[in-house]
């Protein structure tokens, strides 16, 4: 499986970004997909999940504001990140926990 992820970059507070993540080698709809973020000197947190079933969790810090999909004829997973804190400020990575396949980051910036 591979993964690019898109989308990231400089946004003022309270503004909105949508992530894109590309996926090849399986189809979106049969796998687990996950956003996770990284900033430097701390660990790579998760930030949501969806499953086959369309299921989704998310991390207490973006439950309300974030918004995981998937586009299943475009083979892509999105991120749609609302009311944005210098907080939610990071690389953000697309990940298969199956097999830990983790795409390139994108970095977002929110500017408070």
């Amino acid at each position: 499986v591979q993964l690019q992820a898109s989308g990231g970059g400089l946004v003022p507070a309270g503004g909105s970004l949508r992530l894109s993540c590309v996926v090849s080698g399986s189809p979106v709809s049969d796998i687990i997909l996950a956003w996770y973020r990284q900033v430097p000197t701390k660990q790579r947190e998760f930030v949501a999940v969806i499953d086959p079933d369309a299921r989704t969790k998310y991390a207490n810090s973006v439950k309300g504001r974030f918004t995981i999909s998937r586009d299943s004829a475009k083979n892509i997973l999105f991120l749609r990140m609302n009311t944005l804190t210098s907080d939610d400020t990071g690389v953000y990575y697309c990940n298969v926990p199956v097999g830990q396949y983790w795409g390139r980051g994108t970095q977002v910036t929110v500017s408070s």
